[in-house]
């Protein structure tokens, strides 16, 4: 692979730093070398206090409902927006480690994304200390080994710096100030942290900070210092971890310690090397193939089985001295069901996991919100919500619309689809669509027509939390998942042969068309067509991700072509990063390269740092977008790489599409992909030759029959028996 980070200024910037990770632990390495950081963070660490309006009895949708047919927005605003804007619930920083070297003024920083080691390289006044750095794979210990005389730096653990304790008052809310962040750590108020004392033990530097009665978290570091090597273990380690959490983890540094740097890497180095023989490509634009294998560095630094998945920024929480973006929380309206898209194509099953476990774990909070929120059975997650499925409030209207948990219904069933583990399907994929199910045909209303519509409707983020961003029922974003949750489940049914397909078509039955307007364009709600540029493409949901519709009839090609043409009119000026990868998606779906291709290239040049991450904005400046913001955010980088792959490889229902979107310039070069998963398991590889044929593999993990139909190098019905491999050449 041998794609790199390298920097050689000194990185003055936490949002561009070399990010380190291993799905629990993350740190971040930037600065100058009077003051070189490693900022470090840990998924779960949080203050999960609660703001008094989501205990209030009347935070309830039927109130919501009521407020909001009524148009009383500013009530809306005081219960159920306020909470976003308390402090807490929040994410928290960890720490971080800051390293003086004297005397000297030069980094040059490299991350080897291959071997997920940071090198660096201190200078000045003749001097050189070289640092190299892992968040270890398979331990929870970040490792860094220091070449050159100790006696050329100096470290100091630092913990946040958050208020006083006793200075904390109650934060008042004004809608007018709502911003992305909620503001600076003083915000929050705890006690004074404990710091290692003078007289302890010289070989290690620890703190400890509380955050409540119930949690408290520390870092600790553990020093071997010699005249030329230096090592630095340290652990994230918070209350959770035991009632010795702090002892055990000096213990774990003293074992790790006692082995060098070069032992304890070598099952570090397994790790990777294992994770990227899963999947590869080979593409003709280095900007693209890099960008690939960044996203999915990124990935697996950030998401890992049985671990926590990643919230809206991983493990590499802003060090800015401010809570993080949107509080790092888990948004659910799109951040997370992006952020976990493209790992069944990229082979990275293990690692995306992490997703649809901690949904399946957290049923009995979506029990709970579900009864007392939205007053029925089933299960349903607040739109956005803490890590353990508490609703944080904000923009009612999307932050606690029922239909995102549908929504989240979808990753079950990509993962049935994916692997065909009947089992699976069977045991949680129908148990979570079927609980959803029970939430969401409560809700529903039957018009005058005879056909069912939710009490209120909204499509994200459209008109933002004014009184007309409750649309006319029922939204197409709304009706697209509404149609897609009880298609499923038939089709579910069906395949488990358990009786109820009759009952859920039923419902599915009783649902209104999708509305189209007199141009063919899916409009936002029955009355209301997009009018202007806007980020979220809601109206545009049955299209994708939920493929709804298919470019194969000319009926839904018409519709899809008139989608695509109506946002290529209404432009990018209300665009931010993730709607660029959203737009590629789109293309590729209409086998459009061109178009495919530019929109990505326009998202990773312009919209991403120059580590990789999504900054959400045109920060560049250069015309895209009227949003010139930088927050970090990470579901666009993962949302790009899937339509990265959808340009290199589509299936669906047994059809393959080899190379369907790829810009024309690429056909005469060499493009080639390995082991992307398809259907059933299905690993297929491709590449294009020299004399323009087309060399495929297959693998198949089950029966299966599958047509290839490529419009570029010909058609083949193959079948496939378990554990066969097949070489064609189209």
């Amino acid at each position: 692979m041998g794609h790199k980070l390298l920097f050689t200024e000194n990185i003055k910037r936490w949002d561009e730093a070399l990010p380190l990770g291993n799905g629990r632990i993350g740190s971040l390495i930037w600065g100058e070398p009077s003051a070189l950081r490693f900022s470090l963070d840990r998924t779960d660490i949080w203050d999960l206090s609660a703001p008094l309006n989501t205990k209030r009895d009347d935070f309830t949708y039927a109130h919501l409902v009521k407020l909001a047919k009524e148009g009383n927005i500013k009530e809306i605003r005081e219960l159920f927006d306020a909470p976003y804007n308390h402090p807490t619930p929040t994410k928290l920083p960890a720490g971080k480690l800051i390293f003086h070297f004297k005397n000297m003024d030069q980094v040059v920083s490299e991350l080897d994304l291959e071997t997920a080691e940071a090198k660096l390289a201190i200078k000045g006044e003749g001097q050189k200390v070289c640092m190299r750095a892992i968040c270890h794979a398979m331990s929870q210990t970040g490792m860094i080994k220091i070449e050159g005389d100790c006696n050329l730096f100096s470290v100091k653990l630092e913990s946040p710096q958050f208020g006083d304790e006793k200075e904390k008052e109650e934060v008042q809310y004004n809608p007018k100030e709502r911003e992305i962040s909620q503001g600076g750590l003083e915000k929050l108020h705890y006690p004074a942290a404990i710091h290692k004392k003078e007289d302890g033990d010289p070989s290690f530097l620890w703190f400890v900070q509380k955050v409540d009665e119930n949690f408290s978290y520390g870092i600790i570091a553990g020093i071997v210092k010699e005249r030329k090597e230096t090592l630095i273990f340290y652990r994230i380690v918070t209350s959770n971890d035991g009632e010795e959490w702090l002892q055990d983890a000096k213990k774990k540094l003293e074992e790790e310690l006692q082995c060098s740097y070069e032992e304890n890497i070598q099952s570090h180095r397994a790790w990777w090397k294992q994770y990227w023989q899963k999947s590869k490509v080979v593409l003709p634009d280095l900007l693209f193939e890099k960008n690939w294998y960044l996203t999915n560095y990124l990935f697996a630094s950030c998401s890992r089985k049985d671990s926590y998945p990643m919230p809206l920024q991983g493990v590499w929480t802003a060090d800015d001295g401010n809570l993080p973006p949107w509080k790092g929380d888990y948004h659910h309206d799109l951040n997370t069901q992006l952020s976990y898209t493209h790992f069944y194509k990229a082979n990275h099953l293990e690692e995306g996991e992490s997703f649809i476990d901690f949904l399946w774990n957290s049923m009995e909070a979506a029990r709970k919100f579900a009864e007392k929120f939205y007053q029925t059975k089933g299960i349903c997650l607040p739109g956005v919500m803490t890590i353990d499925g508490q609703p944080l409030g904000g923009w009612p209207m999307y932050s606690l619309s029922p239909v995102h948990q549908i929504w989240l219904c979808q990753s079950f069933e990509l993962y049935y689809r994916y692997t065909n583990d009947l089992k699976f399907l069977r045991e949680r994929a129908w148990v979570y669509f079927e609980e959803t199910a029970n939430c969401i045909t409560d809700l529903l209303e039957e018009g005058a027509d005879g056909y069912y519509y939710l009490p209120v409707s909204s499509s994200p983020e459209i008109h933002d939390d004014e009184k007309e961003s409750w649309v006319t029922p029922n939204s197409n974003y709304d009706l697209a998942l509404l149609r897609y949750l009880y298609k499923t489940l038939a089709e579910f049914s069906e395949i488990l042969e358990n009786g109820q397909k009759k009952k859920w078509e039923n419902v599915w039955k009783k649902l209104p068309k999708l509305a189209v307007n007199e141009k063919h364009v899916l409009m936002i709600s029955p009355d209301e067509s997009l009018k202007e540029s806007h980020r979220h493409l809601s109206n545009a949901m049955a299209i994708c991700p939920l493929h709804l519709y298919r470019y194969e009839t000319e009926e839904e090609k018409k519709i899809i072509d008139a989608v695509i043409e109506d946002y290529e009119f209404l432009g990018t000026g209300m665009w931010v990063g993730f709607s660029f990868a959203w737009m590629s998606h789109l293309y590729a779906i209409q086998k459009n390269g061109e178009g495919a291709y530019d929109r990505l290239r326009i998202f990773w040049e312009s919209f991403c740092s120059v580590n990789g991450f999504h900054l959400n904005g045109d920060y560049k400046k250069r015309g895209y977008t009227t949003f010139h913001y930088r927050p970090f955010t990470l579901e666009a980088n993962m949302y790009a790489a899937d339509a990265l792959q959808e340009m290199l490889f589509q299936m669906h229902d047994g059809v393959i599409d080899i190379f369907p979107a790829i810009p024309e310039k690429w056909h005469e070069k060499e493009v080639e992909f390995e082991h992307f998963r398809g259907e059933k398991g299905l690993l297929v590889s491709a590449k294009i030759r020299k004399d323009h044929k087309c060399d495929i593999r297959l693998e198949a993990v089950y029966d299966q029959n599958v047509q290839i139909r490529s419009s570029l190098y010909g058609c083949a019905d193959i079948t496939l028996k378990a554990g066969e491999t097949r070489n064609i050449t189209l």
